[in-house]
């Protein structure tokens, strides 16, 4: 299955590859090799973390390009009175009266403890493409779910710094 990724989430990934190739890999090559200089390896435990470090920007590195290389590229764009990626929304929920506000992004970027909710997820799903006002029910699985009221809808004018996420 390909990961939907806006142009704006590629672009960030592109920068990041730059940075851990540019920056993170010279220092964590030069780390290795100085923790190599120290003597004796099977005992050295600065220069196993040295490489732990060297090893994980690597992988991260392939991750990001893999990414990249089998995304399916989304619009950001939405009709101006509909919920679409990069919109923040306020919802009612129903059934206790409790007021969220949460912003729509892509899957990469999804941080519910910052209310990003991912455009893949239950309420993100539900929310996309609908208007201020309406009732959205939202369902989790076959036997549950619940309903919303999409409050107040704001377009994003530009994107916000959202990291992406590490995995």
């Amino acid at each position: 299955m390909y990961d939907e990724l806006t142009a704006g989430d590629i672009k960030k990934m592109q920068e990041e590859i730059e940075y851990r190739k540019l920056v993170v890999r010279p220092q964590a090559l030069e780390e290795v090799k100085t923790a190599r200089a120290h003597g004796d390896l099977s005992e050295n435990f600065e220069y196993h973390a040295a490489k732990k470090v060297k090893n994980q920007n690597e992988s991260r590195i392939r991750y990001l390009e893999r990414m990249i290389r089998t995304a399916r590229v989304i619009s950001e764009d939405s009709a101006a009175d509909e919920v679409g990626i990069n919109n923040t929304v306020t919802v009612e929920f129903l059934e206790d009266g409790a007021v969220e506000t949460y912003r729509i992004v892509t899957t990469v970027r999804g941080n519910s403890l910052e209310n990003l909710i991912s455009n893949e997820s239950p309420l993100g799903k539900a929310l996309m493409g609908k208007k201020e006002g309406q009732v959205v029910h939202v369902t989790v699985n076959e036997a549950i779910g619940y309903d919303v009221r999409i409050v107040k809808l704001e377009k994003t004018a530009d994107e916000k710094d959202d990291k992406l996420r590490s995995f």
